[in-house]
């Protein structure tokens, strides 16, 4: 099993009663977890302070409650900075413990690109990015497809933090390249419709 053990930015700080307590960079969350069925006493003192409490409603769902957050912040992982946000349904938009699969790939192109080789990604229900970003900077070049336009704008604006990021140091503004289509053409009429459980996917080929 792969851990994600190399944040800074993140760590869960206490876990008890379906509840995990979480730092995200300088704030304090704590959100539900069905895997978390001890009951144990809640010392850390987080419990008592937190920035935002979601909490979970018996008819399915809930909302977050804000105490001292932002609308928006950023946390980051090595070279890679991530735009977070609280969603309706519990999540910020990163997952943390993916940075263990981020860690292997990127070493992988990492190697092909030492060996002069070029590399291409697909990157499949992408989500807002993190795994986009960490094949970027490893040196690929990513084709970004989700389903969601609000998902694909935020991963693009993921992009843009590293940009930024990396032009500031004086390095190149991203190691590999972004397809444009995957970012700017919406799915249309032609792209086959695909039925994956309760959801819709519109596919669109570029």
């Amino acid at each position: 099993m792969f851990i994600a053990d190399q944040w800074k930015d993140y760590e869960v700080l206490d876990t008890s009663g379906g509840e995990k307590l979480e730092r995200w960079g300088n704030y304090l969350l704590i959100r539900p977890d069905p895997q978390v069925i001890w009951q144990t006493e809640k010392k850390e003192a987080g419990w008592r302070r937190p920035n935002a409490h979601y909490h979970r409603s018996n008819k399915g769902g809930g909302e977050w409650e804000f105490f001292n957050l932002p609308d928006e912040w950023t946390i980051s992982y090595r070279e890679l900075t991530f735009h977070l946000k609280p969603f309706s349904f519990k999540h910020t938009g990163l997952f943390p413990e993916q940075a263990a699969n981020w860690d292997w790939f990127s070493e992988l192109i990492r190697k092909r690109r030492a060996e002069g080789r070029e590399v291409s990604v697909l990157n499949l229900f992408a989500y807002t990015g993190g795994a986009t970003l960490a094949a970027l900077s490893a040196g690929a070049s990513v084709t970004h497809v989700d389903a969601s336009k609000g998902m694909v704008g935020w991963a693009k604006e993921n992009a843009s933090w590293m940009t930024a990021r990396n032009s500031w140091s004086g390095r190149s503004a991203a190691a590999g390249n972004m397809t444009p289509s995957s970012w700017t053409r919406p799915p249309t009429g032609a792209g086959r419709r695909v039925r994956s459980g309760r959801s819709r996917m519109h596919c669109t080929r570029w």
